[in-house]
């Protein structure tokens, strides 16, 4: 126990999990604003656009999350010199966000979609009858009630990109909890299971309060139909 407790002082896994915890914001956001966009397009009644946003969300919801964040490191990193800050760590990082937010973003678009379809459809109707054109009727009223019937699915990405931002690795964020686990394993393979615990205990202390919050949002915030 005493083995245990003196290499918590001596990795910062708290540090760690704050990381991980800025990764999921930060690819949060940048996902919910994509996969709001490409809604739209898929919904839109321009075909080429719907074209591109389902291209869009078949092709990224079926590549694995470490072949994306792979390729922005040594890809867009390595050999393009694409670079998002002076810093070194702080541009991986950056890249990491992108690569977690361009994945995510087609199911954050497939949630939203699912939303739209519990808008009725005399909505769309009502909007048209008063000369709304596509985007005005989409931002003042068949998204707000999307995202109304998206809580639950949304909450649901949400808790798969807190997972997934410990394959922020792949894109060598050198400070998140995978690594960091893999770095107290190797020199501490004695007290294997108590860091798998440790690790394991924190990722449910994060993900268990959203699901609870997403889900009590979900029943407060259903429109009454």
């Amino acid at each position: 126990m005493e083995d245990y407790l003196s290499l918590l002082t001596e990795y910062d896994v708290l540090g760690a999990f704050w990381v991980n915890i800025q990764l999921t914001l930060w690819a949060g956001l940048w996902a919910l604003l994509l996969g709001t966009l490409l809604a739209l397009m898929r919904i839109s009644p321009i075909a080429s656009l719907q074209w591109l946003g389902a291209a869009y969300v078949n092709i990224f919801r079926n590549t694995p999350l470490t072949i994306i964040l792979a390729f922005g490191f040594l890809a867009l990193f390595g050999q393009l010199r694409f670079s998002l800050a002076d810093d070194l760590n702080l541009s991986l990082f950056r890249i990491a966000i992108l690569g977690l937010a361009v994945y995510h973003a087609a199911f954050v678009c497939e949630a939203i979609r699912s939303g739209v379809n519990t808008v009725p459809l005399g909505q769309a109707e009502a909007a048209r009858a008063i000369g709304l054109s596509f985007l005005p009727s989409a931002r003042l009223i068949i998204l707000p009630q999307a995202f109304r019937g998206a809580i639950a699915p949304l909450g649901n990405v949400l808790i798969a990109l807190i997972k997934n931002s410990t394959v922020a690795a792949a894109g060598s964020v050198a400070i998140e909890t995978s690594t960091v686990m893999k770095e107290m394993i190797e020199f501490r393979s004695d007290v294997i299971y108590p860091i798998f615990f440790t690790f394991a205990l924190g990722f449910v202390i994060l993900v268990i309060p959203i699901g609870l919050l997403t889900t009590w949002l979900s029943r407060k915030l259903a429109v009454a139909r």
